[in-house]
């Protein structure tokens, strides 16, 4: 009876030993299950993948503020897709990605006058909310307009561009001239110093059938006190007589030699390399022509100031430039924001202003001491993107150019006169607004 009752107590002492390890064992295995989701998601979560894509040379000059941001913002991945040097191309590509759906791009490195119609057709998201209103005044003006479509900002400045009046200083002196205001004056030294023999040629300007000739077009409009087409009431002007005049000033150039017929077949660069020989007085071109000049045979003998107009009217400089918006697709949007907010930051601005000589969309850049010092023409050249012009922000914009560039092609080119051919322009692009 003893053995029996000790075996007993033996047994229920075991027991409660085996059942309070057994609580001990569970009670270890929660505590270690707890930590483990509370610290294995940070071992393992992947960060979050952005991707742009970006014409192959620019993507080049780029990287060095994509891989700071990325040092600096652990958790998102930011890459770049390089792309044709053909921004058509790269517009085509961003285009098809779009309408086949399920776009890989999360950010959206867009040419100016993509906006309209990227945000025409649903695929941008509005970023009004990335700027507050005093944010969006630190930028030139001309390049927040040309982001907003329908009174919504769908693409946030990144780096700017504007046409310009390039003309020999050294020459006009000589010959006792102040830089010209308007197009009689452009046209009178022109042939003055032509007949001189101090230049080959008066004025150089983009006359190819192609984007630029639109571009080109646009200032020579807004300095007759004409336009194109008004984004507000898709009215079109191009019939009226302000701008057949417009195309009647080119026609004059051409007739009166002040520029080459070939100026007809001629694109930025082929106009660029005729000025930094020493073979014309005037050259309308964009700010990269600065920079190049320098290294050329008149090197410190030349300057630049607004493009010329009319007795009356205002200058104008057409507006180009590349900008950062969101893709409607994207799955990212806030990652894709903070990408946004880091590379239109005036600290990264200024580093690739530094890096490339390209023009900044922030007005404070024009008179930074670092970039002046670099680039002492910046503060000449904030008074010329600040008298911008803007091709007309429409989503029919592509459609439209081609219409305008077809004809005005065939005007200077005395296939039809320039009454004939803006009639015609403006016919067809009205019948493609009311489409």
């Amino acid at each position: 009876m003893f053995i029996f009752r000790l075996l007993t107590k033996i047994k229920e002492s075991s027991f409660k030993f085996i059942q309070i390890n057994y609580l001990l064992i569970i009670l270890l295995a929660t505590f270690c299950l707890t930590i483990q989701l509370a610290i294995v998601p940070a071992w393992t979560q992947q960060p979050v993948t952005l991707k742009t894509l970006i014409r192959a040379d620019e993507a080049q000059q780029l990287q060095p503020l994509v891989t700071k941001f990325n040092q600096q913002h652990p958790d998102i991945k930011f890459q770049i897709v390089e792309a044709p040097s053909d921004s058509n191309q790269v517009e085509d590509l961003y285009t098809s990605s779009f309408l086949l759906g399920n776009s890989p791009y999360d950010l959206v490195y867009m040419d100016i006058v993509w906006t309209p119609k990227f945000a025409a057709a649903g695929w941008l998201k509005d970023v009004s909310d990335l700027l507050s209103e005093a944010e969006a005044e630190q930028y030139l003006e001309g390049d927040i307009a040309g982001g907003t479509y329908q009174d919504k900002l769908y693409r946030i400045p990144f780096r700017s561009d504007a046409g310009m009046l390039y003309y020999r200083q050294d020459l006009l002196a000589q010959a006792g001239y102040e830089p010209p205001e308007t197009f009689s004056e452009l046209i009178e030294i022109s042939q003055n110093l032509q007949q001189q023999g101090l230049a080959d040629w008066g004025y150089i300007w983009q006359g190819k059938q192609y984007e630029g000739l639109a571009a080109m077009f646009v200032e020579i409009l807004q300095g007759h006190g004409a336009f194109w087409v008004n984004p507000d009431t898709l009215e079109v002007g191009l019939d009226r007589p302000e701008a057949i005049e417009s195309v009647e000033f080119l026609r004059t150039t051409i007739a009166k030699k002040i520029s080459p017929f070939g100026v007809t077949t001629y694109a930025e660069d082929e106009t660029r390399r005729l000025f930094v020989n020493g073979k014309a007085v005037f050259l309308r071109n964009w700010p990269y022509v600065y920079s190049l000049a320098l290294q050329s045979p008149i090197a410190g003998k030349y300057s630049i100031k607004p493009m010329v107009h009319a007795v009356g009217e205002n200058s104008g400089a057409c507006l180009g430039g590349w900008g950062l918006g969101i893709a409607q697709s994207s799955k990212h949007p806030d990652a894709v924001g903070e990408v946004i907010k880091f590379l239109s930051s005036e600290d990264s601005q200024r580093e690739f202003v530094l890096d490339t000589g390209f023009v900044p969309s922030r007005t404070s850049l024009f008179n930074d001491p670092q970039i002046v010092a670099k680039y002492d023409y910046y503060p000449k050249l904030l008074e010329v993107v600040q008298s911008s012009a803007l091709r007309p922000p429409i989503s029919q914009y592509a459609q439209a150019s081609d219409i305008l560039q077809r004809y005005l092609s065939a005007a200077i080119t005395n296939k039809m006169t320039p009454k004939q051919a803006m009639q015609a322009a403006a016919k067809e692009t009205r019948n493609l607004l009311e489409r």
